[in-house]
């Protein structure tokens, strides 16, 4: 999604900000910081909520399952970290080393 912020929409946040006064232009360098606090107060648009697995399985040996799918063979089993709450839900962080990575934006990003 690209930003895009009126000039009066960025002198206004700058003051809020401190990092100007009223009537004072903002310097090149701090326009970027102006930016990213507008941008982080926009609402998060999904269309779509973010996936959550039913359930996570790691079996001895660092074998990992997820909704009864086995997971890529490449986890690194000493790098699992995991969460568990009293109800039994919780987080697992896994690591997946990889030569290479590649990001991709959705073709309305472009």
């Amino acid at each position: 999604m690209p930003l895009s912020f009126t000039e009066e929409q960025i002198a206004t946040k700058a003051i809020e900000l401190g990092l100007i006064g009223a009537g004072e232009s903002l310097p090149r360098q701090l326009r970027s910081r102006v930016v990213a606090a507008l941008h982080t107060e926009r609402p998060r648009s999904s269309a779509q909520p973010s996936p959550v697995a039913g359930e996570i399985v790691i079996q001895p040996g660092g074998a990992v399952e997820v909704d009864g799918r086995p997971f890529p063979w490449l986890v690194q089993a000493d790098l699992i970290e995991v969460t568990l709450q009293p109800d039994g839900a919780g987080m697992v962080r896994l690591t997946l080393p990889a030569r290479s990575i590649q990001i991709l934006k959705p073709e309305s990003e472009t």
